[in-house]
């Protein structure tokens, strides 16, 4: 299975949980310049970017390992273009949802108010 369909298969578990937990999807894979936001969610008045990180194997660490300063740092980017885009002036934060595949079997971790460097 090549990396994109396991991403798509990760944010779709990811949409799935979101929505088990109260979350309104308001859009997916929203790019910009320099980033990408991967599901934007909200719930009452609170709007949530998640990225979202997706591993079969550990050959390269766990999924929350890809998470560095410098996707850290392109995330914050693309949260503050997607605010400016919308003039939003509500409440915000960022999550990081982390999903391990093995055979037939999902495990998520959601790491929510995630910092985000400036």
């Amino acid at each position: 299975m090549n990396n994109q369909k396991i991403a798509k298969i990760g944010e779709n578990l990811a949409c799935l949980h979101l929505t088990r937990q109260k979350f309104k999807i308001i859009d997916r894979n929203v790019r910009f310049s320099g980033g990408e936001i991967d599901i934007i969610a909200k719930k009452q008045n609170l709007l949530v970017f998640v990225e979202v990180k997706t591993r079969t194997n550990h050959n390269y660490g766990y999924p929350e390992q890809s998470w560095d300063f410098f996707k850290n740092i392109k995330f914050k980017k693309a949260t503050d273009k997607y605010i400016a885009k919308t003039d939003y002036l509500g409440d915000y934060r960022a999550d990081l949802i982390t999903i391990d595949i093995n055979k037939n079997k999902a495990e998520l971790r959601h790491y929510k108010s995630i910092e985000l460097e400036d």
